[in-house]
């Protein structure tokens, strides 16, 4: 009864390359209007990601679930809410998107459409932080969905990753698509290539964290409550 996949890649992919315009582009947006005050740039960049994720999960969601990052759907497989093989085909769209939102971020602002970012991040602190933003990321999705309050996953997740901006030392990535296409722009929200390997090594083993952690907290996660990641989409889509 799921949409096919053909459209779920293409909400996936949609739906990453707003999340990567999203987050880019609100980041220029602060580095031009507050210059020299990086405390408010993370501030303004932390409320439009927190605030557009919230959206975008609920205009994407229903199509592929709104998962836009490849940890999530690599532990939706794990849980056997999403077949491997779809699995698979996500990631590819979700990098994609999230490289062409980058591009259409510069782009927007009047930019080079590809600027190679120099900001390197992998201290031993950003990839430990990693680690602990995208374990705090799965397993609010996955406690949500166990406990049948997924309506609320759009909020929270948003709520989620804007307090992880703050307390976190990477500003919490937490998701190795979005790493990607952040290389892609050298501004407030970029992120070195030489950086890339280290962040996806610790978001992948936040990953795992996670998944270990709600078989311990929640064992009885079934197929059908994973599937309600992070919106339900078992049902055909409208249309």
């Amino acid at each position: 009864m799921e949409p096919p996949l053909p459209r779920r890649l293409l909400a996936e992919l949609i739906g990453s390359a707003f999340l990567a315009a999203l987050v880019v582009g609100s980041g220029i947006a602060a580095q031009n209007l507050s210059p020299g005050d990086t405390g408010l740039q993370l501030f303004e960049n932390a409320a439009a990601t927190a605030a557009g994720l919230f959206a975008i999960i609920l205009m994407f969601g229903p199509v592929s679930g709104g998962h836009f990052n490849p940890v999530v759907s690599l532990a939706d497989a794990t849980f056997g809410g999403l077949r491997w093989r779809d699995a698979g085909a996500y990631i590819p769209a979700q990098i994609s998107g999230c490289v062409a939102g980058a591009v259409v971020a510069n782009v927007m602002f009047e930019l080079a459409a590809v600027s190679v970012s120099t900001h390197h991040r992998a201290s031993a602190a950003h990839l430990f932080s990693e680690i602990v933003a995208t374990t705090g990321l799965i397993v609010v999705i996955f406690s949500l969905a166990r406990t049948r309050r997924s309506n609320i996953t759009p909020a929270a997740v948003g709520a989620y990753i804007g307090a992880a901006y703050f307390f976190t030392s990477s500003a919490s990535f937490a998701n190795p698509a979005i790493t990607v296409g952040r290389t892609l722009s050298n501004t407030f929200a970029g992120i070195a290539p030489a950086s890339v390997p280290g962040f996806v090594v610790a978001q992948l083993v936040g990953g795992a964290c996670a998944v270990g952690l709600v078989r311990v907290l929640y064992p009885q996660m079934p197929p059908a409550a994973a599937a309600e990641v992070l919106v339900p989409h078992a049902q055909k889509a409208a249309g």
